[in-house]
């Protein structure tokens, strides 16, 4: 695999055996799709997983010379899963999502189409009016949609969806901005700092689904504090750099 592939498709997984089977035949039309506009490749971050989730990837892409496992020895949460698809990521589109179906591959196609030439990151946003919400227990929307709302409020910005990991980015994104937290809250944490650095985001209506198989592996009491700790950090002024005075909004995708 010598030449630069358009896209880099970053999956981090912990403990995901129960969703290996699936994988492949869900990701195969999409990578077909994304070969013929460009080229992919697939990176999997095995976060430390103690249920056979690496051996099973291996197994089962088998064949497939743009996928790419990488592992942690131990489980160092999802930040630092990200920070080593993104050193590893080679493409000019950069996309991560779940392994676990909350967010189905083939969405990927209507994400890409909201990255628009005027769009540096999009994100999933069932909190846009046009998404919806299925499946999912009330304590967990509602920790969610609080999140995401006290950091609208405090980053004084239109983007209704903060904590989706599901999204694309062009390069310049993550060549702007540094992920320093380990957990959950990274996804939260590069939004904000894409925001404050000017970069122009675009939100996609999509739905937000109960994952299909195995359990959220979210500790939530250490994740709230997380959040908590990164809104303080936003607060105290000159925290994190200085929020826009507003997100250009140039491309008919963009928000207003």
């Amino acid at each position: 695999m010598n030449a630069i592939p358009r896209y880099s498709l970053i999956i981090p997984c912990y403990n995901e055996a129960e969703n290996v089977p699936r994988l492949r035949a869900e990701l195969e039309p999409v990578v077909e799709w994304l070969m013929a506009d460009g080229g992919v490749e697939v990176i999997f971050v095995d976060d430390g997983s103690t249920d056979g989730t690496g051996r099973l990837l291996r197994e089962a892409f088998v064949g497939w010379p743009f996928v790419r496992l990488l592992a942690h020895p131990r489980n160092r949460g999802l930040g630092a899963a990200l920070r080593t698809g993104f050193q590893a990521a080679r493409g000019e589109i950069v996309i991560t999502t779940d392994s676990d179906g909350t967010y189905p591959f083939e969405e990927i196609f209507r994400l890409l189409g909201h990255l628009g030439p005027e769009v540096d990151l999009v994100t999933a946003s069932p909190y846009h009016p046009g998404g919806r919400i299925e499946g999912v227990p009330p304590w967990r929307q509602v920790f969610s949609f609080g999140a995401s709302f006290l950091y609208r409020l405090i980053l004084r910005t239109p983007v209704r969806t903060h904590t989706a990991l599901f999204r694309a980015y062009r390069r310049r994104v993550l060549e702007a901005i540094t992920v320093e937290a380990d957990g959950y809250v990274a996804v939260a944490e590069i939004m904000a700092k894409a925001l404050r650095a000017g970069l122009r985001v675009a939100e996609y209506p999509t739905t937000l689904r109960v994952r299909r198989f195995g359990r959220s592996k979210m500790k939530i009491l250490r994740t709230v504090l997380a959040h908590l700790r990164l809104m303080a950090r936003l607060i105290l002024p000159g925290a994190m750099g200085r929020v826009p005075a507003r997100i250009p909004s140039r491309h008919p995708e963009m928000l207003r």
